[in-house]
C-alpha cells in the first residue's frame, strides 16, 4: 500500500521535467542499476552511496546527479501548487538564510527572485547542464572535463537548497500528503552522498544541520 500511495502522491502529471533517463547498454546504466539495486535492498544509506569497487569516480557522482536532479524534481512537481508567488515571494530557508539567483547569461549578479522563479531558473540549468556531451559525456571513452567535479558541486549545492526550502516552508504539505517518509529518505541518500565525497561546503548545510544530525 505504501508503493500504491506514493504512486498517487508523486502523479507523474506532476514531474516538473520530464525524467532524464540512462542509456541500456551503458556504462552508467549499469551503475545506476547497481546504486538502485542497493537502494531498494533496505542497505545502510551509507553504506549504499559508497563507490563500488573498481568504478569510476566521475561516473558514480554523474549517475547520482542525474538520478537526484530526477527526484528532488519530482518532490518539487508535487509541492509546487502550494510554492506560490504569494506564499513565497523570497527564495528563503526561513528568516536567515536567502538565496538569489545567478548564471552565466541572463543573471550575472545574484538577484533576488521568489521561490518559484528560482527553481524554475534552477531546474532549466541542470538540464542545460546535465545534456550538454562536454561537461557530462554519455559516449564511451570520451573523458569527463577537469571541471566536472565542481560543476557537479555547484549542481547539488543548488538542488541542497531545495530540500532547505521545502523542509522549512513547505512541511506540513509533504506531512498532509504522506510523503514524509519518501522525502526523508531522498534526503538521507542526498545527505549521505554529499558528505561521502566531501562534495558540498559544510557552510551550505548549516539550514538543515540539526535535522541531519537528527536523523
Amino acid at each position: 500500500t505504501m508503493a500504491l500511495c506514493l504512486k498517487q502522491v508523486f502523479n507523474k502529471d506532476k514531474t516538473f521535467r520530464p525524467r532524464k533517463k540512462f542509456e541500456p547498454g551503458t556504462q552508467r546504466f549499469e551503475l545506476y542499476k547497481k546504486a538502485q539495486a542497493s537502494l531498494k535492498s533496505g542497505l545502510d544509506l551509507k553504506a549504499v552511496v559508497q563507490l563500488p569497487p573498481g568504478e569510476s569516480i566521475n561516473d558514480w557522482i554523474a549517475v547520482h546527479v542525474v538520478d537526484f536532479f530526477n527526484r528532488i524534481n519530482l518532490i518539487y512537481g508535487t509541492m509546487s501548487e502550494y510554492c506560490t508567488e504569494r506564499s513565497c515571494p523570497i527564495m528563503s530557508g526561513g528568516l536567515k538564510y536567502e538565496y538569489r539567483w545567478q548564471d552565466d547569461s541572463k543573471y550575472k549578479k545574484p538577484t533576488k527572485l521568489s521561490a518559484p522563479q528560482y527553481m524554475c531558473m534552477l531546474m532549466d540549468w541542470i538540464e542545460m547542464l546535465i545534456n550538454n556531451e562536454d561537461i557530462f559525456p554519455t559516449r564511451i571513452g570520451v573523458p569527463f572535463p577537469k571541471q566536472f567535479q565542481q560543476v557537479c558541486t555547484k549542481i547539488l549545492t543548488r538542488l541542497f537548497r531545495v530540500f532547505v526550502h521545502v523542509y522549512i516552508h513547505h512541511f506540513d504539505s509533504i506531512i498532509n500528503m504522506g510523503a514524509e517518509a519518501h522525502v526523508n529518505t531522498c534526503y538521507k541518500h542526498f545527505y549521505y552522498f554529499i558528505r561521502e565525497f566531501s562534495l558540498i561546503d559544510h557552510r551550505e548545510l548549516e539550514p538543515l544541520v540539526r535535522m541531519a544530525l537528527a536523523r
